[in-house]
């Protein structure tokens, strides 16, 4: 296990300590800003009308609502990453790290935007439901069939990596830091997860999506109002920890070249994590939606990031830098456990609680929301029959995420996230052209009718 462990972090370090891996994924993000016209700023206000309901049509096909594939889709991104992977980056990377996935999160909402229109476009229908994704935007956008299959590939891999052993691995971390003879029966929080997402992906995705929109405003309110308590208690550290970010994100000359190299890798690296923009995943829950209109989806995707990093990481990640928690804490105290140690130091025990009951509800959201992008993969590849095997040795894999070691699976997960991206950036690269026509002939139909109204 340990040989295993040290070759997995070879292979992380050179995927994610490369320039070059990180000028791509930040460079695709940043060009198709400049060729959508600033979507994310143009298509804001819209977003949020359509996810209120506003233009839904009758007409319209598919299985879930607007409302569920962003809960279904915010249920994946909504995970650890918002806890352990923020402090994981502020641990590796320092303060500035935090910047950096604010940068990660801007550029991501139009590779959101971009990813998800495209999904709706080339999406399939069946008598098993909708099927959609960088699997079938490559295979009916660009006749690319092995590239294709090589995404559903790694989205399957991947699955059982930041979908599964991951998020499992980072509940008991929460859990072991409020009770640390829980480490000794991590096997059963295992058992108990495994049970409680089987019972819930069994039923296909109107179930997920129907637990997703359940769960995912509740956990993320709750969440949200603690880390604002936690911030109101240390509102005068406030200015000073922005500065400090801001000091160590771009400041070479203050903190050395160094240390300004690694909040970018971490900062990058834990912002796609989180947001999982670029990586193809989430447009196999958007490609679920009900409606005929490509564009109006892709907007409803684009608040992800906002949601997701701009809005919940930020909170995680100035609770640790303004309660000094990423300088105090034990060397020993990482990932999820940093985070709790950080609220703990500002509002009491209450504050590890709530970060260990939120984790756990954060992590089992994510669990069922990847099952049902890895059964879209396992499906796209090998047929439906493929569907329900893979659902049971999903479920099985979630023990093993209890009792396996932390670094193994964050290696697995970055590895398999790079591997992931790959296809599916050259797909929205190839196909920029026809998005942003879609885009502008949406947004022009739209100005046309309010002109009417």
């Amino acid at each position: 296990m340990e040989k295993l462990t040290e070759l997995s972090a070879y292979l992380s370090g050179l995927l994610w300590g490369s320039w070059i891996t990180l000028t791509i994924l930040l460079g695709v993000g940043l060009y198709l800003t400049i060729r959508l016209g600033f979507v994310q700023l143009r298509g804001f206000r819209h977003s949020i009308q359509v996810i209120q309901g506003k233009y839904a049509r009758k007409e319209d096909r598919g299985d879930v609502s607007h409302f569920q594939a962003l809960s279904t889709a915010l249920s994946a991104t909504i995970g650890t990453g918002n806890i352990a992977g923020v402090a994981t980056a502020i641990s590796l990377g320092g303060p500035g790290a935090l910047f950096w996935m604010w940068v990660t999160a801007f550029l991501g909402m139009a590779t959101k935007f971009t990813e998800s229109t495209l999904a709706l476009k080339f999406r399939e229908i069946d008598q098993h439901g909708v099927a959609g994704g960088p699997m079938y935007t490559l295979l009916h956008g660009l006749k690319m069939k092995r590239t294709a299959m090589l995404f559903a590939l790694f989205a399957a891999i991947a699955s059982f990596g930041i979908g599964n052993l991951v998020q499992v691995n980072s509940v008991v971390d929460g859990l072991v830091f409020i009770e640390p003879q829980i480490k000794n029966h991590s096997w059963l929080v295992g058992v108990i997860m495994a049970i409680l997402v089987g019972l819930v992906i069994l039923g296909g995705v109107k179930r997920i999506a129907k637990v997703a929109s359940i769960i995912v405003p509740f956990m993320a309110v709750v969440y949200i109002s603690v880390a604002m308590v936690v911030l109101i208690n240390e509102y005068q550290q406030i200015p000073a920890a922005i500065a400090t970010i801001l000091n160590h994100a771009l400041n070479p000359w203050a903190v050395g070249g160094a240390a300004v190299g690694e909040a970018i890798r971490w900062g990058v690296a834990r912002g796609l994590f989180s947001n999982e923009a670029g990586l193809g995943s989430s447009p196999m829950a958007h490609a679920a939606a009900t409606t005929n209109e490509p564009v109006r989806e892709g907007l409803v995707a684009m608040m992800e990031p906002f949601i997701d990093t701009l809005v919940i990481c930020s909170m995680t990640g100035l609770a640790i830098v303004v309660t000094g928690a990423h300088i105090t804490a034990p060397q020993s105290v990482t990932g999820a456990s940093l985070t709790a140690y950080a609220f703990s130091q500002s509002i009491g025990d209450v504050g590890g609680i709530i970060v260990g009951g939120g984790l756990a509800l954060f992590a089992f959201s994510t669990i069922i929301a990847w099952s049902y992008y890895g059964d879209r993969s396992v499906k796209f590849m090998w047929g439906e029959k493929a569907v329900l095997p893979y659902r049971i040795i999903y479920t099985l894999l979630i023990v093993v995420g209890a009792i396996v070691p932390l670094q193994l699976v964050w290696n697995i997960a970055d590895i398999t996230n790079i591997l992931m991206a790959i296809p599916n950036l050259i797909a929205l690269v190839l196909l920029t052209a026809l998005v942003k026509k879609m885009k502008n002939e949406y947004f022009a139909k739209q100005d046309l009718e309010s002109r009417k109204s």
